[in-house]
């Protein structure tokens, strides 16, 4: 999904109604918003910590100091470990990282839904649609993440709704 298809998906979420026009810029498409006062803004997490701002939701950066390091880790993380991969071998090794990592874990950030989780699963979307059930299953925190986070209120949208098999069958042969 294109950086500006996002942005707008975002700026639905939390309820900005203006509708800004995104352009891209150079080779890797990088998103350019042009604001009405003052310089434009480049790149996805930038754009989208002002949007989070003008929405007045400051608490999606994080409420803590280490909280928002960890938010924008983990938008880092998306930008420079998600962003750009196109093979099976990245992808996998990007899961099983994040898969450890929510182990013990509801958000990114532990208890809290912030904007980390949003433009990860925005980012992850693509990829996660394509895994088979066995793949969902080893992924297993991973799926419970992005299940959770596609069910937030107002964040999926029109993406496409992801099925995780939530029951296992066993026959008993007593």
């Amino acid at each position: 999904m294109a950086a500006a298809a996002e942005l707008t998906l975002l700026e639905k979420s939390l309820g900005l109604s203006k509708g800004n026009k995104y352009s891209a810029q150079g080779e890797r498409q990088i998103p350019v918003l042009q604001t009405n006062s003052g310089p434009s803004l480049t790149g996805l997490t930038t754009i989208a910590a002002h949007l989070v701002k003008q929405a007045n939701k400051e608490h999606l950066l994080g409420s803590s100091a280490e909280e928002k390091a960890v938010v924008q880790q983990w938008l880092e993380f998306r930008v420079t470990r998600v962003d750009g991969q196109s093979s099976k071998d990245d992808i996998r090794t990007v899961l099983k990282d994040l898969n450890s990592y929510l182990e013990d874990k509801v958000y990114l950030t532990g208890y809290n839904f912030t904007l980390a989780d949003i433009l990860l699963y925005y980012g992850l979307h693509r990829f996660i649609v394509d895994l088979t059930v066995q793949e969902k299953e080893k992924y297993l925190n991973v799926s419970r993440w992005f299940c959770h986070i596609q069910h937030y209120p107002g964040i999926r949208q029109h993406l496409s709704s992801v099925v995780f098999i939530k029951n296992r069958l066993y026959t008993s042969s007593h």
